[in-house]
């Protein structure tokens, strides 16, 4: 009785060892036909038996299921995740080497799916799946980077944060070593994609003075991204303490200091406010974008006077700062609400209809100083159909039929 239940167990598990290569050979078998979707259907049934497997068995189960999942030009996230994780599962195995493989594949079909996604804007799925592809790499962090970035892009604040801030955390700068040398015949300098590309043109002679440089860091990219983001986020104090941490290396630098008075302005703190940008200006008198933003800021703070300082200094240092001379045209047309408020309010007598008469030769002498800014701003970009849309309302409103008319022609030719 003993011997026939020895007989009868291992009668099951030849049955059950049988069953789970016929499982494997059929998804083999799927994969060398090509028909990778039938090869995903046939793993489910061979996973529910991946316990009782041996070794060999389960390390080839694996393997082809990694195959099955990544297929050929495959995009689907899903798919692409079981293939990276069944990869992954073989390493420290005797397919190791098969496995380094598949997780390349894996790495290069999310980093071109994730191209294609950023050419048609879909930048969460673009970060999702470089995301992954760092998961699947040797540590590649450049992907996390790019992931980023696009998270960035997609107004995901939180996940772009975390990404740069452990980026950060890692002292990653992104700098790769470049390889360079001087064309022997022109005398230019010329970059070259690898050093053995460049090594073999030098060595034909085509080429002299072969040098290496490091490419430009991202920190501060990383630095202004996440500034950015806790500023927009309103967590000011954050914000400060990363600005302060740069401005330990770079205490001079224009773009940190403005950006920190930036958000003490935000905070009302304007002592500190004037205090940085006294400083800037000092550093780079000469910098009309600076002169400009200055003026902006004035201009939101409703210091119309020192708004038009910066906007006219900012034209001084440039003549064609045609933002500069919109903002100045904004500026005057300001007032010509207050103008139309008073008009209206006017009864019929003989002494408000010669009031009204008054207002409206102040009013068309207004908008006339507005008009000249607004000239010169069609001037320096004469495509910009808004500009030229309000200048025929204008002329409308200074009752110029000619230059209506004319300006009338130029939209219709525009559109």
């Amino acid at each position: 009785m003993k011997t026939k239940i020895l007989f009868a167990i291992a009668f099951a598990v030849t049955s059950m060892a049988f069953a789970q290569k016929k499982e494997v050979k059929a998804i083999e078998k799927a994969i060398k036909s090509g028909s990778y979707g039938e090869a995903k259907s046939l793993v489910g049934a061979a996973d529910a038996l991946l316990s009782q497997m041996d070794d060999k068995t389960k390390s080839k189960f694996m393997l082809l299921k990694a195959q099955a999942f990544l297929g050929v030009d495959n995009k689907n996230v899903a798919d692409l995740t079981k293939a990276g994780e069944a990869f992954k599962a073989l390493m420290g195995t005797k397919m190791e080497s098969e496995a380094k493989t598949g997780l390349s594949n894996v790495v290069a079909a999310l980093v071109n799916s994730a191209v294609q996604d950023q050419n048609t804007d879909q930048f969460s799925d673009a970060g999702a799946k470089l995301e992954m592809a760092y998961a699947f790499s040797d540590d590649n962090r450049d992907y996390q980077y790019f992931a980023a970035s696009n998270y960035l892009n997609s107004k995901e604040y939180d996940k772009a944060a975390a990404i740069f801030e452990d980026l950060m955390a890692a002292g990653y700068t992104g700098q790769v070593t470049e390889y360079y040398a001087v064309n022997a015949a022109s005398g230019e300098e010329k970059k070259f994609e690898n050093k053995q590309e460049r090594d073999i043109v030098v060595l034909a002679k085509e080429y002299v003075k072969p040098s290496e440089k490091l490419s430009e860091s991202r920190e501060g990219l990383i630095t202004e991204y996440l500034i950015s983001i806790y500023s927009f986020q309103d967590q000011n104090d954050k914000a400060l303490a990363m600005l302060d941490t740069a401005l330990e290396k770079k205490p001079n630098d224009v773009k940190l200091l403005t950006s920190k008075s930036n958000i003490y302005l935000k905070m009302d703190k304007k002592d500190e406010y004037r205090s940085i940008i006294e400083k800037v200006l000092q550093i780079d008198p000469n910098n009309a974008e600076l002169h400009y933003n200055l003026g902006v800021t004035a201009d939101q703070q409703g210091d119309d006077a020192t708004a038009v300082k910066y906007y006219n200094k900012a034209i001084e240092l440039d003549p064609s700062y045609a933002n500069a001379y919109n903002n100045l045209g904004a500026l005057v047309l300001r007032k010509d609400a207050t103008f139309v408020d008073q008009m209206n309010s006017l009864g019929t007598s003989n002494a408000d209809f010669d009031k009204y008469e008054a207002l409206k030769v102040e009013r068309k002498a207004n908008i006339r100083k507005a008009v000249v800014y607004m000239e010169k701003v069609l001037e320096l970009k004469p495509d910009n159909m808004e500009i030229a849309n309000n200048l025929l309302n204008l002329y409308q409103v200074l009752e110029d039929t000619n230059k209506a008319d004319a300006m009338k022609a130029k939209i219709d030719a525009m559109n």
